[in-house]
């Protein structure tokens, strides 16, 4: 449950359509909702304005099941799955309404939130390599009713590509660069535009990549201003945060 739902709710017993012991039940779940092999987090709509989001690595898709369907009874209309592999949102589709995406493993179980096109969060990558974690953050942004453009595979091997779209950058109100490689794309951008860059490293690159740890501290190391770095991979956070800095 979150804000707007919760005032829904409070308008409803107001108006008298819901009673008040219905009302205090469902209050009543919060903060959450043990189930044994998991905690569902019922409250954080209320405290954050975004409801809990659905890891899917490492859970069972009976596991996963019981969460999502818990999630949608009980706190909102849609939830967010992320990290889900093919194999477990087929098995997931059985049993609940889910919506699947092979490229980010991004799925939304429930009712999808109508995108209302918010403001512009911009995410560059270097390489074509980088898509799947940009899409991470690209569906994650959309999901939450921001106006995404995507530019892919803009990276400094032919920076003249990244230039072309200088306007596109410049407008922006977010921008995410996601590379691997040496992850020198954060930078450019950050030198670039007037708006938080948000840099996300990808494992993307040969043996002293190092699975990303290079892109990383590239990043953590960039000169530019105002170029703040996610963790390895990590789409959804890079999403997410765009998302809040968007809304501000």
């Amino acid at each position: 449950m979150n804000k707007d739902e919760l005032k829904a709710l409070l308008n409803k017993v107001a108006d008298g359509e819901t009673s008040v012991d219905e009302a205090v039940n469902r209050i009543k779940l919060q903060p959450y909702e043990d189930l044994h092999f998991a905690k569902i987090d019922t409250h954080r709509g209320i405290r954050q304005g975004e409801n809990e989001v659905v890891y899917g690595e490492g859970k069972t898709a009976e596991q996963i099941i019981s969460i999502i369907s818990h999630i949608l009874d009980n706190s909102c209309e849609s939830v967010l799955i992320t990290r889900l592999s093919e194999d477990k949102a087929e098995k997931i589709k059985k049993s609940v309404d889910l919506s699947y995406d092979s490229v980010s493993r991004i799925a939304t179980a429930g009712k999808k939130p109508e995108n209302k096109n918010i403001g512009n969060i911009v995410i560059a990558t270097g390489g074509t390599s980088d898509i799947p974690v940009a899409e991470e953050a690209a569906q994650t942004a959309e999901y939450y009713g921001n106006k995404v453009t995507r530019l892919y595979d803009v990276g400094v091997s032919g920076v003249h590509r990244l230039f072309d779209n200088a306007d596109i950058l410049m407008n922006a109100k977010v921008v995410i660069a996601v590379a691997g490689m040496e992850g020198a794309l954060a930078s450019v951008v950050g030198g670039m535009v007037d708006c938080p860059v948000i840099a996300v490293p990808t494992s993307v690159g040969y043996g002293a990549n190092y699975e990303g740890l290079s892109a990383l501290l590239a990043m953590l190391n960039s000169c530019a201003s105002g170029v703040s770095v996610v963790n390895i991979d990590n789409g959804f956070g890079a999403g997410y945060l765009a998302n809040m800095i968007n809304k501000m």
